[in-house]
């Protein structure tokens, strides 16, 4: 069974977004981006709700596009509606029902690309194997939590700390 691994830029302060969505203080390129999409090609599988999903709209994703082609794309919303034909999955049931058979079937490590509600509800669940941060050193002061909609207490182990010159910290956290 593969492991669930939310990969995410969250700021010093907790936020994976800032107000209305903003992710213009975090980096969009240089080594930790770098690593980043490095360790994006090893992931087999994409998970995310309709919000995460949508937000890629802003961007110039199309409905029924896959932001992630190397990926089986799969979003969580029971009222999103794509064209025919599309590149992701829509399943309308719970992600408790479904991730265990999506985790079963996937060739590799499954993506969990957001965002905080959806990564609240699977860390409440004890779906998430791993945490892997790239600390911005930004204050968001709001916005989008790293984990919202019921998260609970976790113990977590660390796992591994690499440090950029411009003052970012890439940390994984193993929460088995």
């Amino acid at each position: 069974m593969q492991p669930v691994i939310y990969d995410v830029a969250v700021s010093i302060d907790g936020y994976i977004a800032g107000p209305a969505g903003d992710i213009s203080q975090f980096a969009h390129d240089g080594p930790v981006v770098d690593d980043y999409l490095d360790r994006m090609a090893a992931y087999s599988t994409a998970i995310m709700g309709r919000a995460t999903y949508e937000f890629g709209f802003r961007f110039g994703l199309k409905p029924g596009q896959n932001p992630y082609p190397h990926m089986k794309t799969f979003v969580f919303s029971e009222t999103l509606i794509l064209p025919d034909g599309s590149d992701v999955a829509v399943l309308p049931q719970s992600v408790t029902e479904a991730l265990p058979h999506i985790r079963e079937s996937a060739q590799g490590p499954v993506y969990l690309c957001g965002g905080g509600a959806f990564a609240g509800a699977l860390l409440a669940a004890d779906m998430i194997d791993r945490l892997r941060l790239k600390r911005a050193p930004v204050l968001l002061g709001g916005g989008t939590p790293l984990f919202a909609a019921g998260a609970h207490p976790a113990t977590l182990r660390h796992v591994d700390t690499k440090t950029y010159e411009n003052g970012y910290l890439c940390q994984e956290f193993a929460l088995k």
